[in-house]
């Protein structure tokens, strides 16, 4: 049976499309094992509550074993209503045309090798992804905060109208694909499993109670999208990887929404295998930013916190555990391109247009940026040594490991460039 028909079967078994799945259970399924005996979840509820018994009150249990059908749903959470009348067609209609698209893109870029670029999967990913964040209670919830007195109709109509909401920012970021298949520990999977993570905010900060979450404008936020048990997107803001030693907290260069972006398959780095520790940290990070409820294929997954101790949000990873390998990321200021009838436009590489007063047209260089790229590829080079941490598509080659000589060139880089960058940063407007 296919993915479509097994959705559509689904549905129509749980009360037709009332029950809603803000973690659609195609998408929970690549969490379980396909070896496993019983295609059952260890599904942790963190805010368990009482329920009231006789003259007590008692806690509810918060570990369950549950199948992907029983978990991460609400039923009527997209049902619309008008006086009487109430209506699924977000569920079916709206939901149910992005979930039948996705499992193929989600496919695709947790299997993407060197050299390939597929247009389609990009442009399905993308907006699953965006509204994936949105449709989830937490993502709910945050939307209503954004509107005056607001009606859940009105709520869902204005998820609709910012169904695109990331999808340019998250393009013109640094794509990685890390690797858990040499970890005996697996990716969990949340409530909100579109995940993001700041090291300048700590789960106990101001913009991460309740429903918050640190920005994707946020030059150092990272996104977080587990594709699979053993596969994982982090997606970096350009910004960040060339300025390394700046406030993670202040706004990347042109942050604005819902506009035209341009792509670059060769930028995507693959091939990172992750260390056992190093899956438990991300499985950390995506429990402390989930609203309620995660699940796993084991029950010890769920409690990172007892491998990990007492480590500091921002030293996850040595203070690295996101960040993609700097030396797979050029220099270039934007995208010039012609078209075929005449004409032709183009973007730098931060999304801004040539009539933009602040458009890089690659005539000088921000010196803030190059030396800090440079400096920080140097770090990478001291901390990892010459091998790549995940290759990168680079003149037409797939580079896992520098040369001798080139490895010397960017030892050589971090002492002089640091130097130079605390220069420039000093000579920098203070709006910049």
């Amino acid at each position: 049976m296919s993915q479509k028909a097994n959705e559509a079967s689904h549905r129509k078994d749980s009360g037709g499309y009332r029950r809603n799945h803000y973690v659609p259970i195609w998408y929970q399924r690549r969490f379980l094992p396909l070896g496993m005996k019983e295609q059952k979840f260890q599904y942790l509820d963190l805010r368990p509550g009482k329920v009231v018994r006789g003259t007590r009150k008692i806690l509810r249990k918060d570990l369950m074993h549950w199948g992907p059908a029983r978990c991460f749903f609400k039923d009527d959470l997209y049902t619309t209503r008008w006086g009487k009348f109430e209506s699924t067609d977000i569920e079916q209609y709206f939901f149910g045309e992005v979930d039948n698209a996705a499992p193929a893109a989600l496919d695709y870029f947790a299997d993407f090798n060197h050299p390939s670029a597929n247009g389609r999967a990009l442009h399905v990913l993308l907006p699953y992804m965006s509204l994936q964040k949105l449709r989830t209670p937490k993502g709910l919830a945050m939307l209503e905060s954004t509107l005056r007195r607001p009606t859940k109709t009105q709520v869902l109509l204005r998820l609709q109208q910012l169904a695109h909401m990331y999808c340019a920012l998250w393009t013109e970021c640094i794509w990685s694909i890390a690797d858990a298949s040499q970890s005996a520990t697996k990716f969990i999977v949340s409530d909100h499993p579109v995940t993001v993570y700041n090291k300048g905010c700590f789960p106990a900060s101001r913009s991460c109670g309740r429903f918050g979450d640190p920005e994707i404008w946020q030059t150092g936020t990272h996104t977080i999208f587990p594709l699979s048990i053993d596969r994982c997107l982090i997606l970096t803001n350009l910004s960040w990887v060339r300025n390394f030693y700046t406030n993670p907290l202040k706004h990347r260069p042109h942050p604005e929404l819902f506009r035209d972006a341009m792509f670059d398959f060769m930028q995507i780095q693959v091939g990172r295998m992750l260390s056992e520790r190093e899956v438990i940290e991300i499985n950390h990070v995506v429990k402390c930013r989930a609203y309620r409820y995660i699940a796993a294929a084991e029950r010890e997954w769920l409690y990172p916190e007892r491998a990990l101790g007492n480590t500091r949000w921002d030293r996850l990873g040595d203070g690295l555990l996101f960040m993609p390998d700097p030396r797979g990321v050029t220099f270039t200021s934007g995208i010039v391109m012609g078209f075929k009838g005449g004409g032709g436009t183009a973007f730098d590489a931060y999304g801004r247009r040539p009539w933009q007063d602040d458009y890089d047209d690659g005539k000088g260089v921000d010196a803030v940026e190059w030396n800090g790229l440079h400096a920080f590829q140097g770090e990478f080079a001291r901390r990892y040594g010459p091998r790549r941490r995940g290759s990168s598509y680079e003149a037409h080659q797939i580079v896992t490991e520098d040369s001798e000589d080139y490895h010397r060139y960017h030892l050589q880089c971090e002492g002089r460039c640091k130097a130079l960058l605390r220069a420039a940063m000093r000579e920098r407007p203070a709006n910049k």
